[in-house]
């Protein structure tokens, strides 16, 4: 067992010389990763994930690391680090460069392993993610934690659905079915549904399992074909469920010491068509067991007591299989080493019993021995006279087909009845039956040291030619067509060998030996005679093909040579292709399976019976090109009718043309080492590589010496660059130089030039400098006199608003006289209406009010003229004072003005007042004696004439009344008009005491 240990390198290989697993443990390689600090330790591998080629790994460790092994090309590489451990990987994505990655901050990165960036970045998960599964396609994946359960579109990365349970229940694994669309969920309270992926529909939900056998599931497993699932738990049960009967079809008990199921994994293989019958259980003692379910037996097992397995998976071809184990460490298994005692082939048919000695069978006793292997004759005894008994039927008929009897315990005839019957062997046991048929030796040391020898020179540029989309089945052609060409040189040189091979390779290309031996085994039975006419097409091969189809089908042959068709157009293309250009793949292994259970012959009786199948469209077809499309391509035709042909071809061709006579009974590969095949003309072969040599050295040298003269080509076109580059340089200095020079003369003349303007300048300054103080001194004096200009405008603008003052408070003055106007009218209405009624109290009230009024204005009139004599000696010694003094002195003259103006109003109002009562009460006084005695004679005088006699006289009053009022209003504008003169008059007069003294004097003078 090889230990690699990963240590600090970044990249490396697996293991330094091959790998050589021993069948008890089948180990390839241990590895280990421990860090080279000051304690080293052991960094545990948590998770491991193989790709869909199954020749790829991916692995994971607590502190993040990731790491991708390839074990077909023996290296590893470092691919990402984390920085914290992982719980979950899967890298069997579309895009096969792509992992994606569970990491425990719960969230799901993508990464790839190319350019080892991040592509995605998916988050949703609330609790670790311990499952990832991807769909077959590669475009959805699910992800599973405890909680919930999430389905994520793998083309942008979203998310498209998310299974949100009840807590108290819980999920255990939700996962996609192999090659189908259902998504699988198993709950802890063993409760399992299928989904439909697309529309998320419950399709159906598995019953409960019974009671007698009741555990909580907790590992799963379904198998590739995806018809069997396989539930374990804590106990040593498990449960085989049918999911297309939706029921429960076995319970396995596991030996004793199993008390635990940790994990479930079938093991698949290449020949069961996904029916897997082997499946790994990993119990609690760290020992996984490989069990079949159908016959119930112990296989293999790997891991031990003290070396415990804690997870394991297994690659999808199901070659290796990759186990972390319990110290941490990963360890490769090989499949192949740890079933090589399974996979011996089957005892013969045949057995052989031998009898007692006559003393024991006259004793009674009967002694049976069943031996398994080849026909042999039972052993001498040391009496010499033990009788033994042949079953006579069966010794006989094994002698009579010892020839078909085959290695693996098959029987040839029973085979080709089973195939006449059929018409084609089962798909499941197809391989198996090729394999028995051929006999392949199955030699691995000889078919390793062909491998070794790499990529043959021949095969360099296979792509060019056969452009093949698939790189895998690019390489396994590419290595398959280079064995062949190391084990014979003809086939370096053969054009049709990848078209022969091609087929196979596509079929066996999880299984590179057996699809090497397979052409091997045909090129040397199936294709005798192909070579002797190298490099031409095997003209006596063709013979054989026109003889037989000119025996049964006279016609079509002559048709072919009416046209110019020769059998290098109608059979060799059928023959260089073995017929994989015109049947599908059924119709392919269905001629196959008759062609490796006949004689060799069979394959060129396969293309005469196709011809005379087919003679319909091809006595239709004239032209060449329609002969040659007609075989390059599929066709509709019954290959089970073209097989029947065959066969009846076989029975009824005569012995002289029959090409049994020409080509001798199959012969299979030897054991240990491949035999010599030198059925060619070595020397046409040999002049061919000799050419091929010659011409490659030819080639080399001409090469040689073209590099030669492009090199000294190249060197003399270098120097005549340098050398065109030093004349451009001493060419380009020169005209520098005189570049400079006039440059120079100009910078001269730049420079006088520019002295003249700095003079000019000069001038130009010193003139403006005068102009600018000259300038200057103007605008000073022009700013002096703006602004005492604007002194004057504000004095003005002072004057005019107390002008203005003064204006609004006489209209507000004269307003106040119309209303007191309107009052005293109204007052006098009042005083009319009530005087006839009142003249009494009237009179008395007037008298009193012009006796007070009279008062009054003898008290106003002297107060008034107190006041004017008191201003007239104040105006005296107010001529000294200050202009704010003569303001204020202005102001007070205006109220006293006015404060005079309506005394003056009001005595003469109340004088006009008293004269028209003085007038009532003299009018009322002379109307009154006028009836002496009145109240005498009043009782004797009507009432009616005293009625009278007060109407004239109210007449009379009111048109005097009238006047008076006319008189008063003219009086009032009188009055007005003499106190706004006064005013003007004083304006005037403040106006020339405040006047500064120099305008004085420009007015005087």
């Amino acid at each position: 067992m090889q230990s690699t240990d990963l240590g600090n390198k970044e990249s490396g290989k697996l293991w330094h010389r091959k790998p050589s697993p021993a069948a008890r443990d089948g180990i390839i390689v241990n590895i280990i990763h421990s860090t080279s600090d000051y304690l080293p330790k052991v960094l545990r591998f948590l998770n491991v994930a193989f790709d869909s080629s199954g020749d790829c790994l991916i692995a994971g460790d607590h502190q993040g690391n990731i790491y991708v092994f390839d074990l077909y090309g023996n290296r590893f590489n470092l691919v990402q680090r984390t920085a914290q451990a992982c719980t979950a990987l899967a890298f069997n994505l579309r895009r096969k460069s792509e992992f994606l990655v569970a990491l425990a901050d719960y969230s799901i990165k993508c990464f790839d392993t190319v350019t080892k960036e991040l592509v995605s970045w998916m988050r949703g998960h609330e609790s670790s993610v311990f499952s990832i599964s991807v769909h077959a396609s590669g475009r959805y994946a699910i992800t599973t934690s405890s909680d919930t359960a999430q389905l994520w579109d793998l083309d942008t990365f979203q998310r498209k659905r998310k299974l949100n349970i009840l807590q108290s229940v819980g999920i255990q694994k939700v996962f996609f079915l192999p090659l189908s669309n259902t998504i699988l969920s198993c709950f802890k309270d063993n409760s399992i549904f299928a989904w439909e992926c697309d529309t998320l529909s419950c399709r159906y939900q598995l019953p409960a399992p019974p009671e007698s056998s009741s555990i909580l599931y907790k590992v799963f497993a379904v198998t590739r074909d995806g018809r069997i699932l396989a539930a374990g738990g804590k106990s040593n049960h498990l449960h085989l469920w049918c999911l297309e009967a939706k029921q429960l079809f076995r319970i396995i008990q596991m030996p004793t010491k199993v008390r635990a199921i940790r994990h479930l994994e079938f093991l698949p293989d290449s020949f069961d068509a996904g029916s897997n019958q082997v499946l790994g259980v990993l119990s609690q003692d760290g020992i996984m067991r490989f069990v079949n379910i159908q016959t119930c037996k112990l296989l293999f097992e790997i891991g031990s007591l003290d070396e415990g397995i804690s997870s394991s998976v297994i690659s999808p071809h199901g070659r290796y299989i990759a186990s972390i184990m319990e110290n941490g460490s990963l360890n490769i298994y090989s499949v192949q080493a740890l079933t090589q005692e399974i996979n011996k082939p089957p005892p013969p048919l045949v057995k052989v019993i031998e009898d007692l000695p006559k003393s024991k069978l006259n004793s009674g006793g009967l002694k049976i021995k069943v031996t398994t292997g080849r026909v042999q004759r039972p052993a001498k005894s040391r009496e010499n006279k033990i009788q033994t008994r042949i079953l006579k039927q069966d010794l006989a008929g094994s002698f009579e087909n010892k020839e078909n009897e085959l290695s693996d315990g098959l029987n040839k005839k029973r085979l080709q009845v089973l195939l006449k019957g059929y018409g084609e062997y089962p798909m499941k046991y197809r391989m198996f039956i090729w394999r028995s048929l051929l006999q392949l030796p199955e030699n691995h040391t000889a078919f390793s040291s062909l491998e070794d020898k790499g990529v043959h020179v021949a095969f360099l540029n296979l792509q060019k030619k056969y452009p093949i989309k698939s790189g895998k089945l690019l390489r396994v052609l590419q290595r398959t067509l280079s064995a062949l060409a190391h084990w014979s040189a003809i086939f370096s040189d053969t054009p049709y060998l990848p078209l022969l091979a091609f087929p196979f390779v596509k079929l066996f290309q999880n299984n590179q030996l057996i699809c090497f031996e397979v052409v091997a085994t045909l090129i040397i039975n199936w294709c005798q005679h192909w070579f002797e006419y190298f490099p031409n097409p095997p003209i006596n091969i063709l013979s054989m093909i026109e003889n037989v189809l000119a025996f049964h089908d006279k016609d079509l042959l002559q048709h072919f040579i009416d046209h110019d068709i020769t059998s290098q157009l109608y059979a060799w293309p059928l023959l260089e292709t073995v017929f994989s250009e015109v049947l599908t793949r059924e119709e392919w292994l269905k001629l196959f399976d008759n062609v490796f259970s006949n004689h060799p012959s069979f394959l060129l009786m396969t293309v005469v019976a196709y011809n005379i199948c087919s003679r319909a469209p091809l006595l239709n077809c004239s032209l060449k090109d329609d002969f040659e499309y007609f075989f390059h391509h599929r066709n509709n035709l019954d290959i089970s009718v073209v097989i029947r042909e065959v066969y009846h071809l076989m029975d009824t061709t005569p012995t002289d043309i029959h090409p049994n006579s020409m080509l001798h009974v199959f012969v299979a590969l030897t054991k240990g080492q491949y035999p010599v095949f030198n059925q060619y003309p070595k020397f046409i072969v040999d002049y061919q590589t000799q050419e091929r040599e010659r011409i490659r050295i030819d080639e080399l040298d001409y090469l040689r010496e073209r590099q030669m003269v492009e090199d000294m080509q190249a060197e003399v076109d270098q120097q005549r660059v340098e050398d065109e580059a030093w004349y451009q340089k001493q060419e380009l200095l020169r005209k520098a130089e005189e570049t400079r020079r006039e440059l120079l003369l100009q910078e001269e003349e730049k420079m006088i030039q520019q002295r003249q303007r700095l003079a000019s300048v000069k001038r130009e300054l010193k003139v403006k400098e005068m102009h600018l103080q000259d300038a200057t001194r103007r605008r000073f004096l022009k700013l002096q006199q703006d602004q005492r200009e604007m002194e004057l405008r504000r004095l003005d603008d002072e004057i005019e608003r107390k002008v203005h003052m003064r204006d609004r408070e006489i209209a507000t003055t004269a307003k106040d006289l119309e209303m007191r106007h309107l009052e005293l009218e109204s007052q006098k209405r009042h005083y009319e209406k009530n005087l006839i009624r009142n003249q009494e109290a009237v009179a008395k009230e007037m008298r009193e009010d012009a006796n007070a009024f009279r008062r009054k204005v003898d008290l106003e009139e002297h107060m008034f003229h107190k006041l004017i004599e008191t201003d007239q000696t104040q105006n005296q010694k107010t001529q000294e004072w200050e202009e704010a003094k003569e303001k204020d002195f202005h102001l007070k003259s205006e109220k006293k003005a006015s404060a005079l103006a309506d005394a003056s109003r009001k005595w003469f109002l109340e004088k006009e007042i008293n004269d028209a009562l003085e007038h009532a009460e003299h009018l009322y006084s002379k109307a009154v004696p006028s009836y002496p005695n009145g109240q005498v004679a009043s009782s004797g005088a009507p009432r009616t004439s005293q009625l009278d006699d007060i109407s004239e006289m109210d007449s009379s009053t009111c048109i005097s009344l009238n006047q008076r009022r006319i008189q008063w209003d003219t009086m009032e504008r009188d009055l007005v008009e003499r106190v706004r003169n006064l005013r003007q008059r004083l304006t005037v007069q403040a106006r020339n005491r405040r006047q500064p003294p120099h305008l004085l004097a420009t007015q005087r003078a």
